[in-house]
């Protein structure tokens, strides 16, 4: 019997949504694909580039109205039209994949920047957007690359804000949320480093006390879902010195804790991936690199390595 296929949005456009789709594409001459993207605008932006737009029998092409004539759209440009575009791409593939119609989703970069210029002005996201079309306030924000994870306990939000967001029901929706994935993948119980807020883990209290008020009771009712260890002081907690490897993956309390390392370690591998959707999404980790718009230099690695990690997790 054949798989179900994998649907991949081509992203904004006039960024190289098209350019690393084409490419990743390539990559999986076997695998079933459904495209979602305006077709001539895909092809315009693949054909500046230089690409080959993939013509396989494996891939079907969901082909989405664009809201102004090809022609008009320009690359390295926030746009509403391909802010829309991007939208309705990832709309509509994520409606399929609640139907059961594709096993999961792989998404180019969109920009939100042009998501509000469509009048999305609600939208911080892909992950926020996924989450409130299957029903849920918020879902988890993960990267994976080899041999390292990282989940987000908070996400697009303002660095001011993040005391405020760090609470139990969070923590535990995350720590749960990961340590799922985490155990899909190795085949056994993980064990997950958990990064305090605060420098220090808040030097007893010296610095802050969400670590004794927050995350160490929500650390401690974590512990049938996986081996929780932590708070664990965020500058040296990812060091060799203290033991880093011992760990499948770590939970940061917000994104540029948890990205910088990430993105110094593994940038061109890794994967975004949104946990505790009934339905896999990966995608490159990431934006949609105006610079680079259609000229033909742009690393499809990242993407590549999405939908070979939305394989993985859907088999």
């Amino acid at each position: 019997m054949t798989m179900r296929p994998l649907a991949i949005t081509g992203g904004d456009c006039a960024g190289i949504g098209p350019e690393i789709t084409a490419r990743a594409l390539a990559a999986f001459p076997e695998e079933h694909f459904v495209v979602y993207t305006n077709r001539a605008l895909f092809a315009r932006a693949c054909a500046a580039a230089g690409v080959p737009v993939p013509d396989s029998p494996n891939i079907a092409w969901r082909d989405l109205p664009l809201a102004c004539p090809v022609e008009v759209i320009r690359p390295g440009e926030n746009q509403a039209a391909t802010g829309e575009l991007a939208y309705a791409c990832v709309t509509a593939a994520g409606q399929d994949a609640l139907a059961g119609r594709v096993r999961g989703i792989v998404t180019a970069p969109f920009s939100k920047a042009a998501l509000h210029l469509a009048g999305h002005t609600d939208v911080p996201g892909h992950t926020e957007l996924l989450a409130r079309l299957c029903g849920r306030e918020e879902a988890t924000m993960a990267f994976f690359a080899p041999g390292l994870a990282m989940a987000l306990a908070t996400i697009h939000c303002a660095l001011r804000d993040v005391p405020d967001l760090i609470t139990e029901p969070r923590l535990l929706r995350v720590f749960r949320d990961f340590a799922d994935a985490l155990t899909r993948l190795h085949g056994r119980r993980p064990r997950i480093g958990v990064l305090a807020l605060n420098p220090h883990a808040g030097e007893d209290g010296a610095f802050g006390d969400e670590e004794a008020r927050v995350l160490t009771p929500a650390i401690a009712a974590a512990q049938p879902w996986a081996d929780f260890e932590g708070p664990l002081v965020p500058d040296t907690a990812m060091t060799p010195a203290a033991g880093a490897d011992r760990f499948d993956g770590f939970v940061a309390m917000y994104h540029d804790q948890g990205l910088i390392p990430f993105k110094r370690a593994a940038f061109v591998e890794g994967v975004n991936t949104t946990l505790g959707l009934p339905f896999v999404r990966t995608s490159p980790d990431h934006g949609t690199a105006f610079a680079l718009a259609w000229q033909g230099r742009a690393s499809a690695q990242s993407m590549v390595a999405a939908i070979r990690k939305a394989r993985e997790l859907t088999r």
